[in-house]
Formats: C-alpha cells, sequence, structure tokens
C-alpha cells in the first residue's frame, strides 16, 4: 500500500481529503464561522473509515485555518487578511512622522490594529537576549511585552529586551505609549541612532501556550523572529522576541546586489 505503479510513491488519502478540505476554506466553500463537516459525514463523503477522517482533521488543524471546540467539532477561523512585513518598514522617516512599524504597516494596508500592553518593567534577561545584549544572564533589563491584534484578531506578540544603563534616563519607555514614532524613536531622541537591524527568523510550530494566546489550532505553524537593534556606535540596545502566526504574514525583503 502507498505505492504508485512505476515505483512512485502515491499520496496517503488521508493527506488528499486534508487537502482538499484546506482547499474548500481557501476558496470560500466553507466560509468563516462555518463548522467543518463532522467525522460521520466526512466518513460518508469519502468512503473512508473514522481512523482515516480523524489523522485528515489532524492536517487540517495544523494548517491553522480551523479551530477546534471541545464537543462542537471543528470551525471555520474568522482570520483576518495576509499583511506584508517588509525590509523597509523601520525607515526613520516613518518614525519621525510618528508612526511606529506595527501601525503604520496595519494603517497601509487598510485593517484596524491594536496593541495590548502585557507587561512593562524590570526583568532577568533570558539567556539568548542576554548574548544579543551582551551582558550575562539574568542581568536586570527593561522589559516591555506586547500582544497585537488585526481586525480584532491576535496575530503577533513581540517581548523587547533593553539594557538599564540605556533605558533608565527616558522615562517614556517606562510608559504604555511611549509616543510617535514609538520606542525607536524615543530611543533616537536621547542619541542612540540607528545603523541596522538584524533580524533571524524560524518556522516553527507553536506551542501549546502559544497557539492559545495567538488563538491557533494547537501545533499551528508559527513564525519565531528576533529583531537586534543596533546603534551607529556598535551598540544593541534592543532584542525583540516575536511570534508571529505564521498564516498572517508575507515577508518581503529588500538586498542590494552591489557592495
Amino acid at each position: 500500500m502507498g505505492t504508485a505503479v512505476g515505483g512512485e510513491r502515491s499520496v496517503p488519502r488521508y493527506v488528499q481529503i486534508a487537502e482538499e478540505i484546506i482547499q474548500q476554506i481557501r476558496a470560500g466553500v466553507l466560509k468563516p464561522g462555518e463548522m467543518v463537516p463532522s467525522e460521520a459525514e466526512l466518513v460518508d463523503r469519502y468512503g473512508v473509515s473514522g481512523g482515516t477522517i480523524r489523522k485528515a482533521m489532524v492536517e487540517v488543524r495544523a494548517s491553522g485555518l480551523v479551530e477546534t471546540r471541545h464537543g462542537k467539532g471543528s470551525m471555520v477561523k474568522d482570520r483576518p487578511p495576509v499583511r506584508h512585513r517588509s525590509s523597509d518598514r523601520f525607515r526613520r522617516s516613518l518614525r519621525q512622522g510618528g508612526r511606529a512599524a506595527y501601525l503604520a504597516e496595519s494603517a497601509q494596508s487598510g485593517a484596524t490594529a491594536k496593541v495590548s500592553v502585557l507587561y512593562i518593567g524590570p526583568m532577568e534577561v533570558p539567556e539568548d537576549a542576554a548574548q544579543r545584549l551582551g551582558v550575562p544572564a539574568g542581568t536586570q533589563v527593561l522589559a516591555r511585552r506586547r500582544l497585537y491584534f488585526r481586525n480584532g484578531t491576535p496575530v503577533e506578540t513581540a517581548s523587547s529586551y533593553l539594557p538599564w544603563d540605556v533605558v533608565k534616563e527616558i522615562p517614556e519607555l517606562f510608559a504604555e505609549n511611549p509616543g510617535g514614532g514609538g520606542i525607536y524613536a524615543r530611543l533616537e531622541d536621547h542619541g542612540h541612532e540607528f545603523a541596522e537591524f538584524v533580524e533571524t527568523l524560524q518556522a516553527r510550530p507553536a506551542s501549546k501556550a502559544e497557539a492559545s494566546e495567538l488563538a491557533l489550532s494547537p501545533g499551528a505553524p508559527v513564525v519565531h523572529l528576533i529583531r537586534e537593534a543596533r546603534t551607529t556606535e556598535g551598540l544593541v540596545v534592543e532584542v525583540c522576541d516575536t511570534l508571529m502566526a505564521a498564516d498572517q504574514f508575507v515577508f518581503e525583503y529588500r538586498i542590494p546586489a552591489a557592495d
């Protein structure tokens, strides 16, 4: 079983069924808020066993397009449209115009954006962020943790870690709203001119806690992004640890072809 004529491996039936259901969702045949047909209905439709349907639904849930409610079945998510994250999102002109990157991008796409501040205050810096900041693990830093919404749906979490020596004289960075242009504008107001932002991305399944926070199905794909904000003096003044619902973002980068 599982091998086609000529030695080519055939696609398992549960995968075929999952792909058909996912295509129906993406094509709008199954609309946001509608229930995916029950296991019994799918067994009857496809003429397969319940075990095959259950395996297919594991694949469908992993797509991030449905949410499962205990005792009710799987519902198609009402997800907001994809938005782009481009390499020019941190242009100085945006900050000087009083627009932080997230709000500027959302406005360009016609979406309603909201930022919920979860925590602002001192924290012992995690080991990975400590290495990037060039300080010992456990050093006190300022932590700013946020949850970002787009059209009412959570799409991204972000935790910023900033060196205490840098932020202690910048009271705006301890406020929920640091002012127009966000924390990068306030840092530049106090002489920390940025030279570059370095981002590292990794795609992986969401943990149970992460999936809950972003209203995803368990194991749905997410993009883990870590950004270093580097000044012209070579100092990393912020490490931002970000987790994004993978189905909500397209990444666009401009790469110079010349030295």
